[in-house]
C-alpha cells in the first residue's frame, strides 16, 4: 500500500445476532460447511467467493471454512511471530524479495505469504508457505517516472499479460492484485491520466484471482476523505460489483499515523472500519502497519500498545466467527430502522447450524437508535450483547439498542 492511499468505512454500531432455532430448516447446504441450515423462504445475495473458491488451487489459501485471511503488508519476517500472536495469518509482499532467507524465517514462524513470483520463490524448499503470487501494488495509480515525477497508470492490458505469464509459470496458486484509493475516492488525482476511468477497473480485475484496495480515512488529509469511514464499505461494494461477484474482495485498513503526524486512528475507528468492510462483503482484511511521519517505523502496528491490543482482539473475534463469515448472506431475514435518517444502519444476516447471525453497523459518526425486526424468532428470547455484560429484551422478533458514533455491538439471541 502506498502512503498516498486512504481508507473510509461507515461505522456507528455493529450488531451480531446469534439466534438458536429448534425448527427444521431445509435449504441447500453450503459446501464449505455442511452444518449450515436455512429457512425455506431465505433469499441470498450474489455469492462472491469463500473457502470453496480457494480449493481450485492446490497451493492456494486454505479452503477450510474456519480460515479467514487476516494479513499485514510488506513487513519484515523477523516480526512474524509477533504478528501471529495477534491473529495475523498472512504476509503480503516482502521487501526486495522473496529471498530464501525471508521464506525460511517465515516458515520457521508458521506464517504464510503472498509474494512476488521470482525464481527463488518458485524453487525454494520453503515454497509451501507461498499461497499466492502478487502483482505490483496499485497499478491504477500514476506511476513514478524515475525523474521525480509521475507518468501514466499501468495499462490493464499489461496487468492481464503479467497475469497470464504468472499463471503459465505456476497455476497452482492464485494471483493477487491490490488497487489504490481511486476505487472509493472519485476525486483522487493520484491516478494521473487514468483519473475518472472507472471502466478500467473490471479490466484490472480480469488480471487477478483475488483483489483488494486501500483507503485510509481516519488519517487522510484530503477534505473529501478525512473522517468518512464509510468509504471503506463503498470501495468494497464497488469492487464486488466490478468483479461481478465472482472473485473475493479484500481490504486494507489503517493502524498508524501513516503520513499525518497529527492524527492516529483510534482502536474504536479501526474496529469500525474492519466490521464495516466485513458487513459489506469483504472476504479478507489486511493492516497497513507502516508509519512515515513523524518518523519512519516499519512495524508501527506493533509499536503502539493500544493499537496492537485492539487489533489482536478484533482478529481473534473474526477467527472465532470465520465459519459464519464464510457462509452465504441471507438478504431477507431482517429489517432495520434508524431513529436518525442521516445515520443509516447496514445489516448482514448469516446462518449456521441452528443459529442466525445478524451483523449491523451504523454508517456515520453520530448517535442513533436502531430497531431490528428479525424473522422466525420465538416469543421468548433474550438478546445477549457479547462482550458488554448486558442483555436486551426481544418481543416478536423486534428489539432496539442505542449506538454512539461508529459503535460496534455483537448480539446473541438465545431461547
Amino acid at each position: 500500500m502506498k502512503m498516498m492511499t486512504t481508507f473510509f468505512c461507515f461505522v456507528s454500531g455493529f450488531f451480531l445476532f446469534i439466534c438458536q432455532f429448534s425448527c427444521d430448516m431445509n435449504r441447500p447446504e453450503d459446501s464449505t460447511n455442511q452444518s449450515i441450515h436455512y429457512f425455506p423462504e431465505d433469499e441470498f445475495e450474489a455469492w462472491f467467493g469463500g473457502p470453496d473458491y480457494y480449493s481450485q488451487w492446490s497451493n492456494g489459501p486454505s479452503s477450510d471454512s474456519g480460515y479467514f485471511p487476516i494479513a499485514v503488508w510488506l513487513q519484515s519476517p523477523r516480526n512474524a511471530a509477533k504478528y501471529k500472536a495477534i491473529g495475523i495469518n498472512l504476509y503480503i509482499g516482502l521487501w526486495q524479495g522473496p529471498t530464501e532467507t525471508q521464506l525460511a524465517e517465515l516458515s520457521a514462524s508458521g506464517m504464510n505469504v503472498i509474494a512476488s513470483q521470482n525464481s527463488i520463490a518458485i524453487n525454494s524448499t520453503n515454497r509451501y508457505i507461498i499461497k499466492g503470487w502478487a502483482h505490483q501494488d496499485e497499478p491504477d495509480n500514476a506511476q513514478p517516472d524515475g525523474k521525480g515525477g509521475y507518468g501514466p497508470c499501468v495499462s490493464p492490458v499489461q496487468i492481464q499479460d503479467i497475469y497470464k505469464n504468472m499463471k503459465s509459470t505456476d497455476s497452482s496458486r492464485p494471483v493477487y492484485l491490490n488497487l489504490g484509493q481511486g476505487v472509493a475516492n472519485k476525486e483522487w488525482p493520484g491516478r494521473g491520466s487514468c483519473s475518472g476511468r472507472d471502466e478500467d477497473y473490471p479490466q484490472y480485475i480480469a488480471g487477478a484471482d483475488i483483489i483488494s484496495f486501500d483507503i485510509y480515512p481516519a488519517v487522510s488529509q484530503r477534505q473529501n476523505v478525512s473522517g468518512n469511514l464509510w468509504l471503506v464499505a463503498y470501495g468494497v461494494e464497488r469492487l464486488r460489483q466490478w468483479a461481478e461477484y465472482s472473485k473475493p474482495v479484500w481490504v486494507w485498513l489503517e493502524t498508524t499515523h501513516i503520513s499525518n503526524p497529527g492524527v492516529r486512528p483510534t482502536p474504536h475507528q479501526i474496529r469500525a472500519e474492519v466490521w464495516m468492510a466485513l458487513i459489506h462483503g469483504a472476504r479478507g482484511i489486511g493492516y497497513f502497519a507502516h508509519e512515515f511521519e513523524p518518523g519512519f517505523v516499519e512495524a508501527g502496528l506493533l509499536a503502539y500498545a493500544d493499537i496492537s491490543q485492539a487489533v489482536s482482539e478484533i482478529n481473534h473475534q473474526i477467527l472465532s466467527l470465520a465459519p459464519v463469515l464464510n457462509s452465504r448472506m441471507v438478504v431477507n431475514g431482517a429489517s432495520v430502522r434508524s431513529s436518525q435518517s442521516d445515520v443509516p444502519i447496514a445489516t448482514m444476516l448469516k446462518r449456521r447450524v441452528n443459529s442466525t447471525y445478524l451483523f449491523t453497523v451504523a454508517m456515520r459518526n453520530a448517535a442513533t437508535n436502531g430497531t431490528f425486526n428479525l424473522k422466525n424468532i420465538p416469543e421468548k428470547a433474550t438478546v445477549e450483547v457479547i462482550g458488554e455484560d448486558r442483555q436486551l429484551q426481544i418481543t416478536n422478533g423486534v428489539f432496539s439498542d442505542q449506538f454512539k458514533g461508529y459503535d460496534v455491538h455483537l448480539y446473541r439471541i438465545q431461547y
